[in-house]
């Protein structure tokens, strides 16, 4: 239920004067003695119902004029989608260009100008705008992870803050222990609304320490966190999963060993391995698609104002006391005329 609030309530002071149409008396005839008058108990009940009607228009009146609205409110609706906290990597390799070419290999007309951190900004931006539903988060890291937004519905400001991360230059080392924790605690002290995911965008890794792992896995499950991983690939040819056509210097690479553990984290976790912008876009494609669950959903209305309603309602009180005193106009003249 909402609850009506008025912007100029002095008004109200006004409201005695819908008792004017009874104090009013018609003097324009005079009878000498009432008993000529033949009575016409319709004309009575008639007349009464006229001053309250003109009594009920001056209220309604009075009440627009008083500006009535509701309130801005927020309601809990139940939609499609998900809860995404964005993890980009802000290291200096991902100012490299995305989808590089091997550096013996001849140029090609199809190699992508732009840099890893570009890419992910445009695709992360596309991602947003078909997600009408959803709440995002965004956190950047590298020495150090930096909350930039908080989770929010507001797709202006999340916009925003993706195009700002596109913006500058990288630090050379990342900290991807500190931006996951980091990017959990978002969801801390939060209703619980629906799925909630961790999309990280990174072409690194790091070896964690046994108390790394074990906090981190507990963290995952407390919180009951999907994680996704986009990974933009640095070498050509290497993928996380080991394949029979390995080199030696691969198997203990760090986006391995982190690939490892994510796989061993105990909750649900999936891996996109990006070297192309085809491959960048089937993981969003993919992601968009999976997460398409019961979601409730924070819908904020905005201050709705109703005066208009209280002046339709006027009107609607007025038009009988028009029409009777049009009618009467008529009959008066039409027996002139005989």
């Amino acid at each position: 239920m909402f609850s009506l609030s008025w912007e100029q309530p002095f008004y109200f002071y006004c409201l005695p004067l819908a008792v004017l149409p009874w104090l009013v008396q018609n003097t324009t005839k005079t009878v000498a003695w009432q008993g000529f008058i033949p009575l016409d108990v319709w004309s009575r009940y008639l007349h009464l119902m006229a001053r309250l009607l003109i009594s009920v228009t001056i209220v309604f009146l009075l009440l627009a004029l008083a500006d009535p609205y509701i309130p801005e409110q927020t309601i809990e609706r139940t939609r499609q989608g998900a809860e995404f906290v964005l993890l980009v990597d802000r290291s200096r390799s991902m100012d490299d260009r995305f989808a590089r070419r091997p550096l013996n290999t001849l140029p090609r007309k199809t190699d992508v100008k732009r840099s890893k951190r570009e890419v992910a900004k445009d695709y992360l931006a596309e991602f947003v705008r078909r997600r009408d539903d959803d709440r995002f988060g965004y956190v950047f890291f590298s020495t150090k992870a930096t909350e930039i937004l908080n989770l929010s519905y507001n797709k202006q400001a999340i916009l925003a803050t993706i195009n700002a991360g596109g913006l500058g230059k990288g630090i050379s080392k990342t900290d991807i222990v500190q931006a996951l924790d980091l990017a959990i605690s978002m969801f801390e002290d939060q209703t619980y609304r629906g799925s909630r995911n961790i999309l990280l965008i990174s072409d690194g890794g790091q070896i964690l320490t046994a108390e790394q792992k074990n906090m981190l896995k507990q963290r995952f499950q407390q919180m009951k966190i999907n994680l996704y991983w986009i990974y933009l690939r640095s070498m050509r040819g290497m993928t996380l999963d080991p394949s029979d056509d390995d080199s030696m210097l691969w198997i203990d690479m760090p986006e391995r060993k982190l690939h490892e553990f994510f796989k061993k984290l105990g909750t649900p976790y999936q891996v996109f391995e990006a070297g192309s912008l085809e491959e960048f876009s089937h993981a969003i494609d993919e992601i968009d698609k999976q997460q398409t669950q019961a979601l409730i959903v924070d819908e904020r209305i905005p201050k709705q104002y109703k005066h208009d309603i209280f002046l339709w309602l006027a009107l609607f009180t007025l038009f009988p006391i028009v029409l009777s005193r049009l009618l009467t106009l008529w009959g008066a003249t039409h027996h002139q005329k005989h």
